[in-house]
């Protein structure tokens, strides 16, 4: 967090905030010289500072000194919002004693849930559900609470909110679902509870891309492992071309002969009329991919 001060007692008020020194916050609030809604250029205030920073002590002073909980910073962020992507759940519970509200937004859509979410703040986000938080809160850009932990692959998290209601296949507005996300960042335990809980595996992006093909063009074997345990499919994309020839461009070995093993066809062009051969310069895939199809000849 990063905040400007107005004048010496603001900037004071907001250091013993920032630090936890629950004594000068006191001398200073009670003073009657400076608000307790004091913000910065930013609209930062202090309670904002004292929940970002887990000071218990200093939020519940600032808080019967009269301190508004649901200020808003000029990026829309709160004092809830800060406390929960910060994970501190008891300062979390004592914002809710006094009012505070999961309703707010920041600029881009997001919610304290969601910065809990991607954080992987699980008792954060278990005492937000609890006080009303919405299970299908989502950015601007259409970024589940669900989407954002599987992009963490914050495992745990995630049975949390698909048992709460949470949509397993609900993409973001350019397609992508939690199962792409998961597949793309190589998390094979995420992918294999979202495929348990009823993921589309084959569900593609606005570009025609399958997790499968991007765990392909990654490398991400134990992702493809999961993927294929649960369904033999090797899928082609609207293009013509195949997890082959995304692992092949990706110039990884390991995941080229996983999918042959599965049997991948070596010898199926893309709409370009290219083999998987056609796009690496590899000599150790080449080896491998010919190895099929000299088998086939025989």
């Amino acid at each position: 967090m990063s905040f400007k001060k107005e004048t010496p007692l603001a900037n004071a008020v907001f250091w013993a905030a920032r630090k936890g020194n629950l004594a000068l916050l006191q001398l200073l609030l009670n003073s009657g010289r400076v608000d307790v809604d004091c913000k910065d250029a930013y609209g930062t205030t202090a309670l904002m500072v004292a929940s970002y920073s887990g000071h218990y002590e200093c939020v519940r002073e600032l808080i019967m000194q009269g301190a508004d909980i649901n200020l808003q910073r000029e990026t829309g962020s709160t004092a809830l919002f800060f406390a929960s992507q910060q994970g501190h759940n008891e300062i979390v519970k004592l914002l809710f004693e006094f009012g505070a509200s999961t309703e707010f937004q920041t600029k881009d859509g997001g919610t304290a849930l969601c910065a809990a979410c991607q954080f992987g703040h699980s008792r954060v986000v278990e005492t937000l559900l609890k006080n009303g938080a919405n299970v299908h809160d989502q950015l601007n850009d259409g970024a589940t609470a669900l989407f954002l932990a599987s992009q963490e692959g914050h495992v745990n998290l995630i049975r949390q909110l698909l048992s709460s209601g949470a949509k397993v296949n609900q993409p973001r507005e350019d397609g992508t679902a939690p199962l792409w996300m998961a597949a793309q960042m190589g998390h094979s335990e995420v992918v294999k509870v979202l495929l348990l809980r009823g993921a589309d595996r084959d569900a593609d992006r606005k570009d025609g891309s399958t997790a499968l093909f991007k765990a392909a063009h990654k490398g991400h074997c134990s992702v493809m492992e999961e993927l294929l345990k649960f369904s033999p499919s090797l899928g082609i994309l609207k293009n013509g071309s195949t997890a082959l020839h995304a692992a092949v461009m990706g110039g990884n070995l390991k995941a080229v002969d996983l999918l042959l093993k599965a049997n991948a066809d070596p010898a199926l062009p893309n709409t370009n009329n290219e083999l998987p051969q056609d796009l690496t310069k590899s000599e150790r895939i080449l080896r491998v991919l010919r190895l099929p199809l000299m088998n086939g000849e025989s």
